[in-house]
């Protein structure tokens, strides 16, 4: 039987084909929501959920840093997927019919210059490859979607222009999420691990916990604040590093972080993307 990897909404949606780029041999599951992915993993019914974290254009998203370390799940691989942004109607229709166009509300403002050209008018949808669907349903030859290329395939609408996005950086960095950790494996690219801590209510605890990643030359990619409890003083912090947890470096930069934090929690460790670079 096929096992299956999770993701966050319509059939193909930019995380659809973040699943079948990563893991062409699964089959991808639409889900309401990022709980419903992790539910999914959780209860069995899915192996692995494919969460965006982050977007080059607009920064982290939303509920991701919340939602992973209550997860029950670890990071076993990253992903990144270009997102490149289509505009799609029915078949036979041209631009210049157009009034407006759906798409998600992050989506619109990433091509709001071609839109511009033409004057078409965005509106925001909850989905954008839902957005395909529901067109492709509803026979209006007026409107047109921005998706992917992947949506227009999978409900049959017709591809009047592609990359129209306005940053040609513009990519989605998702990570792999399992059951099971894999701390045995060694990535061609080198490694990454991803952890989260609070800091010890001392002064100058971050600084001090930071200290030992300089002074073991292991590099930060990545360092995030966020609340927790709404409050506004306990504040938990995210954290990508590259290198493996066995490697001496790296083992002694988290031990000197240790002696600073009240806890410290390693989220996954998993190969390098060579897509980083």
């Amino acid at each position: 039987m096929t096992q299956r990897i999770a993701f966050q909404g319509e059939p193909g949606a930019y995380s659809d084909q973040a699943c079948r780029e990563a893991r062409p041999d699964m089959e991808p599951l639409p889900c309401r929501n990022f709980e419903d992915a992790i539910e999914a993993v959780r209860s069995g019914v899915a192996e692995l959920a494919m969460l965006p974290v982050e977007n080059s254009t607009y920064g982290r998203v939303a509920d991701i840093h919340r939602l992973l370390p209550d997860s029950g799940l670890r990071i076993v691989d990253e992903a990144f997927v270009r997102v490149h942004i289509s505009l799609m109607a029915l078949p036979g229709v041209q631009i210049e019919e157009l009034k407006s166009v759906r798409a998600h509300l992050v989506l619109l403002p990433q091509a709001q210059s071609f839109l511009s050209q033409y004057g078409i008018r965005g509106e925001a949808a909850a989905d954008s490859a839902g957005a395909a669907a529901e067109l492709a349903a509803s026979g209006a030859r007026d409107q047109g979607v921005l998706a992917s290329d992947l949506a227009a395939d999978l409900h049959g609408l017709h591809i009047l222009a592609r990359h129209i996005e306005d940053h040609a950086h513009n990519t989605t960095r998702f990570l792999i999420m399992g059951r099971d950790p894999d701390m045995s494996r060694r990535g061609t690219h080198g490694m990454m691990t991803t952890f989260i801590f609070q800091v010890r209510n001392i002064p100058a605890a971050l600084y001090k916990a930071m200290g030992g990643f300089a002074t073991n030359g292991v590099n930060m990619t990545k360092l995030e604040s966020y609340m927790v409890g709404g409050s506004f003083t306990a504040t938990q912090f995210y954290a990508d590093i590259e290198g493996h947890p066995d490697d001496p470096a790296v083992d002694r930069a988290l031990e000197e972080l240790d002696y600073f934090t009240d806890m410290l929690e390693i989220l996954g460790v998993y190969p390098r993307d060579p897509r980083r670079d």
